[in-house]
């Protein structure tokens, strides 16, 4: 008997080992960053024009395929009306505004994400007395 619960504890001491070692893997897999460490001042992209303030997410993360991005436009900014060459999704964070989209204009409020896709082509701005923060999500070519 005694022998049977000293084989029992070394094996779930080996398991229990063998597990911690697989959860506390290698920190360095992983990247944290904060607003404050990527914030850049920017004219509105796209030859939008205006001051934005940019967040590049993981810019210099090597071999990361997707751009992950947090832009806040101004009053009087934008991102340029341009053609899209690959998806890319906004999320409205914060404020409000007005997105141009294949010649449509439409209205976006926080909690609206849009897709937009290959050969379409899009701008945004805010609303004259407001902030406009958004969240950006493109595959990186």
């Amino acid at each position: 008997m005694r022998k049977s619960i000293l084989i029992l504890i070394v094996i779930t001491a080996t398991f229990i080992s063998f597990k911690a070692s697989a959860q506390n893997g290698d920190t360095t897999k992983y990247i944290l960053q904060n607003d404050v460490e990527v914030a850049k001042e920017e004219p509105g992209t796209h030859n939008g024009g205006g001051k934005t303030i940019g967040f590049n997410f993981f810019g210099e993360a090597k071999s990361l395929k997707t751009a992950f991005r947090k832009r806040i436009l101004k009053p009087g900014s934008s991102i340029g009306y341009h053609l899209q060459k690959e998806d890319e999704i906004y999320y409205v964070i914060s404020g409000n505004g007005t997105m141009q989209m294949n010649g449509k204009t439409f209205a976006v409020k926080p909690g609206d994400a849009i897709l937009t896709r290959p050969g379409s082509s899009h701008g945004i701005a805010p609303n004259a007395g407001n902030d406009l923060t958004i969240l950006i999500v493109y595959e990186k070519k």
